[in-house]
């Protein structure tokens, strides 16, 4: 469904990247040390992710990773960055991590990268970069800014042979990982989420906080959503998508009384809850994984495809509810590109 720009996109060429020529010191046998950047400091998840990789007790499999240069970055416009770019940087600087003034500057430095901006709109623009210096990336949720930018960058990445992949922490947590295969449920037939659902007038709605709670949705839903329909209030939004097969999955944004993140599992077998979140452990495996082998655990597809579910959300409530098709709001990002970069080949 998605796209003839993704049509060559499940497998990366990786003989320009071995992991010989990332590695800088042994760590084993067979575990190259990898120096990180982290693109972004206005996000508490640059101290969580190199707490967790170099604290006092790094988890051993984080162990081919060490985080050694970071560019603050931020965007004026936003106050959740803005006003948080100060303090990261301390505590980011007071991990032992070098701060530097350029993206340029930083990849000079290390191995990988992780953008964790804040805001979704510089994205394209970062990537842009660790992309022609040929380095594998994670891209913190959002991807981007919007579907178009997504898809730039997920084609650049392929026409590069860079690895990248961007996800939620959420998808990975032990009690949403399992719920599409768990036996006592089945086959899944729909499933319900819910997270807070914060907003950011520079981003289509979903995009700023909700995407945690429609990220868990496709991890137990997968692939397959034709028509998205939002109902929108100050307090709630809800969300529904209808998938190709026939299923029902249904995302409700949470803006006022106890927030939380879970959903439930609707089976042929069963039903029941779906797990909370379990920290960013399970996420940084994930990168650690991604990077020692250039494997992206999350397809450019799927990640796509929340994105158009967001964004169709969004046309929804300027249609006053009306079902929107995935595929309209698709071939608009496409039509986007096109307008600004040329036709795809």
């Amino acid at each position: 469904m998605l796209l003839r720009t993704l049509t060559s996109l499940a497998g990366f060429p990786l003989a320009a990247l071995a992991l010989a020529s990332w590695a800088v010191a042994a760590e084993g046998p067979g575990k190259p040390l990898l120096k990180v950047g982290i693109i972004g400091l206005d996000t508490s998840h640059c101290v969580a992710f190199t707490t967790a990789i170099q604290g006092p007790k790094p988890n051993p499999q984080l162990a081919s990773l060490r985080v050694v240069a970071a560019f603050p970055g931020g965007s004026p416009d936003i106050p959740a960055s803005a006003d948080r770019v100060a303090g990261f940087t301390d505590k980011i600087k007071g991990l032992g991590v070098e701060i530097v003034d350029s993206i340029t500057a930083l990849l000079s430095k290390v191995d990988v990268v992780l953008i964790e901006a804040v805001d979704g709109r510089p994205h394209l623009e970062q990537a842009r970069q660790v992309i022609a210096a040929g380095k594998p990336m994670f891209i913190d949720k959002p991807l981007a800014g919007s579907l178009a930018d997504g898809i730039e960058i997920y084609r650049l990445a392929r026409a590069a042979g860079v690895p990248c992949f961007s996800s939620s922490a959420l998808r990975f947590s032990p009690g949403v990982a399992e719920m599409r295969s768990r036996p006592e449920y089945g086959d899944v037939l729909g499933c319900s989420t819910y997270s807070p659902c914060t907003l950011d007038p520079h981003h289509p709605d979903l995009f700023w906080y909700g995407i945690h709670g429609v990220e868990t949705l496709y991890t137990i839903m997968g692939t397959g959503c034709k028509t998205v329909t939002r109902v929108h209030t100050a307090d709630t939004d809800l969300v529904v998508g209808v998938w190709a097969d026939g299923r029902i999955g249904t995302f409700r944004g949470l803006r006022s009384g106890k927030v939380g993140f879970g959903g439930t599992v609707f089976g042929t077998k069963g039903l029941g809850p779906i797990g909370s979140f379990a920290g960013y452990e399970p996420l940084l495996v994930e990168i650690a994984r991604f990077f020692e082998t250039g494997k992206p655990p999350v397809s450019p597809e799927e990640t796509l495809e929340i994105l158009a579910f967001m964004e169709a959300a969004d046309e929804s409530k300027r249609q006053n509810g009306a079902a929107v098709s995935i595929e309209t709001v698709i071939k608009q990002a496409e039509a986007a590109n096109q307008a600004r970069v040329g036709p795809i080949q």
